[in-house]
């Protein structure tokens, strides 16, 4: 079994796995069963949350992980950085978009490398999630679940990121890339007010931390709203089964 699979089955046995139903009815519903002693405990709550989590950033991970995770979606596709997006823009009208594509792609293939990092720290977070933990995130903000996750992990996968991040930029001359382009467009650059000095890998790695957190919390919305998401018994029990 190769890593990132064992890594993402952590994950899922680290606290179980799922998705959920409307989120103010759901925190009503729950509300009224701690309250008066209804069927669902305390720590069924939080085991629910967290296998709903995990089942979450498990889909983010095979999501983002795979081949064209990035570049395939348009919404979440690294494109070039702010300094030099009118300057690609007209590259691609005045049919030279070729080489902007090559750039792009090969940032995208970078974190699309990096991103199964983040199975592992994942896990590690549900595991270390305490129950008080969980039941803020159960009767918190429909991303109440994410922004936990992204408050534990997020300095400890962007030291993981950037590694490979920078290791996979540098095999696809990404670099090199980027300053050809600078080079040869640094006048209109200027006169647009951008700046020539990005660091590409931290610029790679930021996008991808962002766009890894946006799927979570779309997973984590799909889980509270969505009953059809529930893959497990806890979790049926926690958020309801419809």
């Amino acid at each position: 079994m190769k890593p990132v699979a064992i890594a993402l089955a952590l994950l899922v046995l680290a606290a179980g796995v799922a998705h959920p139903v409307q989120a103010e009815s759901f925190k009503d519903r729950l509300k009224r069963s701690l309250n008066r002693g209804g069927t669902v405990t305390e720590q069924e709550a939080a085991g629910g949350i967290r296998e709903a989590m995990a089942q979450g950033v498990q889909r983010a991970v095979l999501q983002l992980g795979q081949r064209d995770g990035f570049y395939g979606d348009d919404v979440l596709r690294i494109r070039a950085p702010g300094e030099l997006r009118r300057i690609t823009d007209a590259a691609r009208q005045l049919g030279a978009g070729r080489k902007v594509d090559e750039f792009e792609l090969a940032m995208n293939r970078a974190a699309e490398k990096a991103v199964p990092l983040a199975a592992d720290v994942f896990a590690d977070a549900v595991r270390q999630m305490t129950v008080r933990d969980a039941l803020d995130i159960v009767r918190g903000e429909p991303d109440a679940g994410t922004r936990f996750f992204r408050r534990v992990t997020e300095d400890r996968l962007r030291a993981q990121f950037l590694p490979i991040v920078s290791d996979a930029t540098a095999q696809a001359r990404v670099t090199q890339r980027y300053k050809a382009l600078v080079g040869r467009n640094s006048g209109l650059i200027s006169a647009l007010g951008g700046s020539e000095a990005v660091d590409l890998d931290a610029y790679v790695t930021d996008e991808a931390l962002d766009a890894l957190f946006t799927v979570v919390a779309e997973q984590e919305r799909e889980i509270r709203e969505d009953p059809a998401q529930r893959s497990t018994e806890l979790l049926k029990k926690v958020f309801g089964s419809r």
